[in-house]
């Protein structure tokens, strides 16, 4: 990502944990994705390619793979403002953004990210789960009650913002 200022400047400075879809077709889905401060999202595939960019903060990532034995960590890379990462279809990682600002960042897709049958694993055991996607728009949400704010439409009031976008039907 070249240009990270402008993209804060088109889509808005983070003041909000969310899943933000820009573009959504069954062969690229497009995401603005904010982090929290402290926030933490559990191991997870997406089982198509991934590009990532960020545009402010920082993402910590923890690969993972699989192993006769189980989910084994194997790695991880650390994104600032600026940097890009690409996955492969079969990546495993958990994401963390390690501070106390907000994190912005753009994930392209390679296919349907919310219609494709995908894998979560349990933070804890690393057992393996169905990707719930209603429980990771949850992870979100309780990120920005954390922050002491008070929820309105997914967005704390007190820190609401207007946007430059409409929400789309698949950020309900």
């Amino acid at each position: 990502m070249s240009r990270p200022a402008d993209v804060e400047a088109a889509l808005g400075t983070p003041q909000w944990a969310e899943i933000g879809t820009l573009y959504r077709s069954p062969e690229l889905t497009i995401l603005n994705i904010i982090w929290a401060p402290g926030m933490y999202l559990y191991p997870h595939d997406h089982r198509m390619w991934a590009a990532i960019g960020l545009y402010g903060g920082r993402e910590d990532n923890v690969f993972y793979r699989r192993t006769p034995e189980g989910l084994k960590p194997s790695g991880g890379k650390d994104l600032e403002s600026a940097d890009t990462i690409l996955l492969g279809k079969d990546t495993i990682h958990a994401v963390t953004n390690p501070l106390r600002t907000f994190t912005g960042a753009l994930h392209v897709y390679g296919g349907d990210f919310f219609g494709v049958p995908r894998s979560e694993w349990d933070p804890e055991t690393l057992e393996e789960h169905p990707y719930d996607v209603q429980k990771a728009k949850r992870v979100f949400l309780e990120a920005n009650e954390r922050l002491g704010a008070q929820a309105e439409g997914g967005r704390p009031s007190a820190l609401h913002k207007s946007s430059p976008r409409k929400p789309g039907k698949s950020d309900r």
